[in-house]
Formats: C-alpha cells, sequence, structure tokens
C-alpha cells in the first residue's frame, strides 16, 4: 500500500467562482514548485489559503493593515523569517514532524481584484493567480519588498519559479496603464 501525501495547502473556497480555475490544484502545484526551488520537501508544511471575494479581503485589510480596500493578496506569515541584511535570504523553515506539520503561515485572494488585474494587463487569469499565490507563499517563507534588495530577490525568485511553471516574467509587461509596481501597491504586505 502507498502512503499518500498530505497536501500542503488547506484551502478554503468562500467565493465558488474560484472553483472554475481550480484553485485547489493550482496552490497545491505552486506551493510544491515555491518549496522545490529552496530545496524543501512537499511535504511536513502547512499553509492555509482563503480562496475569496472583494468584500472580504477588503475586511481582513482595515483589520489587519487599516486600509479599508480590497487588494488582491494578503499573507500572514506564522513568524518572522525574513533575513537582516537588505537583499539577505530568509531563514528556511524547517519541515515538521510526520502529523505535525511546520505551519507556514495564511494567505487570502480576492476574486474580484485578481480578475479586473488580470483582464487590465491583458494577462489569463490562471498565469496572475499564480503569480500572486507564489507571491504570497514567498513572504510566508520570509521574504519581503519593502527594501530594495529584498525586493529584488523576491521578484527574481518569483521569476525563476514561474518560468519553472510555465508562466511568463509577470515583470514585463505589454498592456497600456499598468506598471510592474503594480503588485507592490495592491499586494497586503
Amino acid at each position: 500500500m502507498t502512503a499518500t501525501m498530505e497536501p500542503l495547502v488547506d484551502t478554503l473556497i468562500e467565493d465558488a467562482r474560484w472553483q472554475a480555475i481550480g484553485i485547489d490544484d493550482l496552490a497545491e502545484t505552486v506551493a510544491q514548485a515555491v518549496m522545490a526551488e529552496h530545496g524543501l520537501p512537499g511535504e511536513g508544511f502547512e499553509v492555509s489559503l482563503l480562496a475569496c471575494d472583494d468584500r472580504r479581503i477588503a475586511a481582513l485589510n482595515e483589520d489587519f493593515r487599516g486600509k479599508p480596500v480590497p487588494t488582491n493578496v494578503l499573507s500572514w506569515p506564522s513568524e518572522e523569517r525574513g533575513a537582516k541584511p537588505d537583499g539577505g535570504r530568509p531563514a528556511i523553515p524547517r519541515p515538521g514532524p510526520e502529523g505535525m506539520p511546520e505551519e507556514l503561515g495564511d494567505i487570502a485572494i480576492a476574486f474580484d481584484t485578481c480578475d479586473r488585474e488580470a483582464a487590465e494587463q491583458g494577462k489569463a487569469m490562471q498565469d496572475h493567480v499564480t503569480h500572486l499565490l507564489v507571491h504570497g507563499l514567498l513572504h510566508l517563507l520570509g521574504y519581503d519588498h519593502v527594501r530594495d534588495a529584498d525586493g529584488d530577490l523576491m521578484e527574481a525568485t518569483e521569476v525563476r519559479i514561474l518560468a519553472k511553471l510555465g508562466v511568463n516574467d509577470p515583470y514585463v509587461w505589454a498592456g497600456a496603464g499598468w506598471a510592474p509596481d503594480e503588485l507592490e501597491r495592491n499586494d497586503g504586505r
């Protein structure tokens, strides 16, 4: 008998529109890719994902950041893993023992904002959501973009992971009216 691997991502779908893009499977695929990029096993960790709408994420954004507006993605790391020096690598966590996975944190993602941004940027919704999930998961691992060198490291890591997932560099754009710092202004960090 073969043991089945527990999923990395525990997804709660509050907005049924997320089911059309297969958010459960997409989140698991993205999480596995993020872990592989860091030489971590695909088990022994847990992430909670809330797939919601703009109303719900606006309430969360107000509660946790004092900003009563919707955003695309929010993340709450279970602990601080960021590097002290600007541009340094975060402290990568160790997996928990069998049956007690190491909790990395929580992510919330809003369908309405993601759908609107994907359309404005001329991107497939699935590709845009993949990017935002990578971004949120990297925050849980201690990456950030507040300081310049940290942002450069995070962006380069995102681009590498996305390429392995078959998603084009999201920081190269063709659409008018959108700039690569749009993610920086809209994400929940």
